[in-house]
């Protein structure tokens, strides 16, 4: 009987493993005719392009941004962080910063932020972003994905904000407070994603600095 089992519990991982890897292939196809992203080298200089699922299976180093925004309160700095969407291609479910994306082929970081900024979270108010340097990082994800990113970081602080979250990118958006942040982290990080803790300790450094 344990042998039996063990034999269709094999069998049956095997198969999932399979339609999973078959779903995965099925989605490049459609997602290569749709996005690229943009390959650079390490010191962030464009070299090509490619299909976005592919490159990250690949793990090619490519463009990116992660956008934080954050606002002062009488109890300190907090930061809008939003929860991905469960059915995201990879780290579904996962609380990240304001809004993380790539930009497309002869379009500017800020454009890109700017267009996906509104496509995410409905904020259509001109917002004044700050460049604070890049991280270059690369993380095993879920699914198979490798994520390698030249990723450029934007802040903006926004004393008043209207946003309306896009249940087809996000299921959850919050602020949160920097002891929120600490303590969540310390408790569970893995409820965060990869690049999350680089862009939130890049931004909290620079942040505190012009603020205090």
């Amino acid at each position: 009987m344990t042998r039996t089992w063990h034999r269709y519990k094999h069998s049956r991982c095997s198969r999932l493993h399979l339609i999973n890897t078959k779903l995965i292939e099925r989605q490049i196809v459609v997602d290569d005719r749709q996005e690229q992203v943009v390959l650079a080298n390490e010191s962030g200089k464009p070299v090509g392009l490619k299909g976005k699922l592919q490159a990250h299976l690949d793990g090619d180093l490519h463009l990116a941004f992660s956008v934080m925004l954050f606002r002062l309160t009488n109890q300190g700095i907090e930061y809008l962080l939003q929860r991905r969407a469960r059915h995201k291609y990879h780290s579904g479910g996962l609380w990240s910063n304001t809004v993380c994306s790539h930009p497309r082929d002869g379009e500017s970081i800020t454009q890109a932020a700017t267009r996906r900024i509104d496509e995410e979270l409905g904020i259509v108010q001109p917002l004044n972003f700050t460049g604070i340097g890049h991280i270059i990082y690369k993380a095993r994800l879920d699914n198979h994905l490798t994520e390698h990113e030249y990723d450029h970081i934007l802040i903006c602080e926004c004393p008043t904000l209207e946003f309306s979250a896009n249940p087809d990118e996000v299921m959850d958006c919050r602020w949160w407070s920097e002891t929120q942040i600490d303590n969540a982290l310390n408790q569970s990080s893995k409820q965060f994603t990869a690049w999350f803790n680089e862009v939130y300790n890049k931004t909290r450094e620079v942040v505190g600095e012009s603020i205090y």
